[in-house]
């Protein structure tokens, strides 16, 4: 994405959403100031254009991966899945929830499901969070000790909760908590679609919303379909 000093901030923002969270770092308004230059926005913050510029091209790179996730090793697959996904929903949680409150004060009386997208949002990030403590606390540490005791061949002990699929159903059930909660905000938002009189703020909320969602989906299918099913598998050999 070719980016220049002489762009107009809100029109980048239209282009690219991501480019938001740059302006949002430096301080920069790309909302109701949106219609300045990216030189005329650096010259009031005594900003290096060219640093700008560079965060906003690194933001806005197009990374296409094509992982076999599949042949990984249920401990890398356990750290990616905490240091890429679980990582990822705390940081979005945060820059989400100031856009959206925002969003809900100047437009919500004119589109009142905005009121109703943010409370499902925001019981959505309690949930998440909670869930991956879970995670990270109690499952991903036994899926780890497995790997470790049969590379080691030693025997495996009990866990508190008996057996790896007592957690893993839980975590199932409340995926499938969040799918349909996020299944709603999208209807809520016509699949993420704001009206055509939405500001730059709006756009950019919804298009977070929907690239949250769209992470979500993946997040769940590594440990739905790949983390969770051969973990059960791991535990039966050690029986």
């Amino acid at each position: 994405m070719e980016i220049a000093e002489n762009q107009i901030i809100g029109e980048l923002v239209a282009q690219n959403y991501k480019t938001a969270s740059i302006f949002k770092k430096f301080k920069i308004d790309f909302c109701c100031n949106g219609n300045r230059t990216i030189s005329e926005a650096c010259d009031r913050k005594n900003l290096d254009p060219n640093v700008l510029i560079k965060e906003l091209k690194d933001t806005t790179k197009i990374t296409e991966q094509n992982i076999d996730f599949n042949s990984w090793e249920l401990d890398l697959l356990a750290d990616y899945i905490e240091k890429t996904h679980h990582r990822y929903v705390i940081s979005k949680i945060e820059e989400i929830k100031p856009y959206l409150n925002k969003v809900v004060k100047v437009h919500g009386d004119h589109n009142p499901e905005l009121k109703e997208i943010e409370v499902l949002f925001n019981q959505s990030a309690q949930e998440l969070t909670h869930h991956l403590q879970k995670e990270e606390m109690i499952l991903f540490p036994f899926i780890r000790n497995m790997v470790s005791a049969k590379i080691e061949n030693k025997p495996l002990l009990t866990p508190h909760f008996g057996t790896v699929e007592n957690p893993i159903s839980m975590m199932k059930n409340e995926h499938q908590n969040e799918g349909e909660r996020f299944e709603k905000i999208s209807e809520l938002s016509s699949n993420y679609t704001p009206p055509t009189h939405a500001c730059n703020t709006y756009k950019v909320t919804f298009a977070l919303l929907k690239e949250f969602e769209d992470n979500l989906h993946q997040h769940i299918h590594l440990e739905n379909n790949i983390l969770f099913p051969k973990a059960i598998k791991l535990e039966t050999e050690f029986h």
